[in-house]
């Protein structure tokens, strides 16, 4: 198997935990399992004992942002398809873009949250994803100019 093989695989398996992560959000949101990261973040905003109101409302948050990386995945996806089958470096660029566009805002919110697990996973999904985008990226540029040039 080449590596321009093993690198699109990586992506459809990144892909299709984004689109576990966002089936689970909303069945897991209030699941005792996440209280420690739910209460790290009622502490930011409630102080030590947030209101049942506040902790409802976070599990509400987090379900419905379930959906919303669901749609993510599944636009993903799709550009990974293109990326894969045409061999589209313009596929890979948008979701690189897409990572570059998300990753810092999102660190930056986590941050001022002092909400450091959420900087922890966007560290992760970028090293996970960004090598390997970045690569296929350039295979199929180089792939383009030598398809061209002959």
């Amino acid at each position: 198997m080449t590596t321009r093989a093993w690198l699109v695989r990586w992506i459809y398996l990144t892909v299709a935990a984004h689109l576990v992560v966002g089936v689970l959000l909303p069945l897991c949101a209030g699941a005792a399992a996440t209280d420690g990261y739910r209460r790290g973040i009622e502490d930011f905003f409630f102080g030590a004992d947030a209101p049942a109101a506040g902790k409802a409302l976070h599990v509400w948050w987090i379900s419905l942002f379930g959906p919303t990386v669901q749609a993510a995945a599944i636009w993903m996806a799709g550009l990974a398809v293109i990326g894969d089958k045409q061999r589209n470096a313009f596929a890979w660029t948008m979701l690189i873009l897409g990572l570059l566009v998300w990753a810092p805002q999102d660190m930056l919110i986590s941050a001022h949250a002092h909400c450091w697990i959420n900087l922890w996973i966007d560290t992760l999904a970028l090293a996970v994803m960004l090598p390997p985008l970045l690569w296929l990226c350039k295979l199929d540029l180089a792939f383009k100019q030598r398809k061209a040039a002959s």
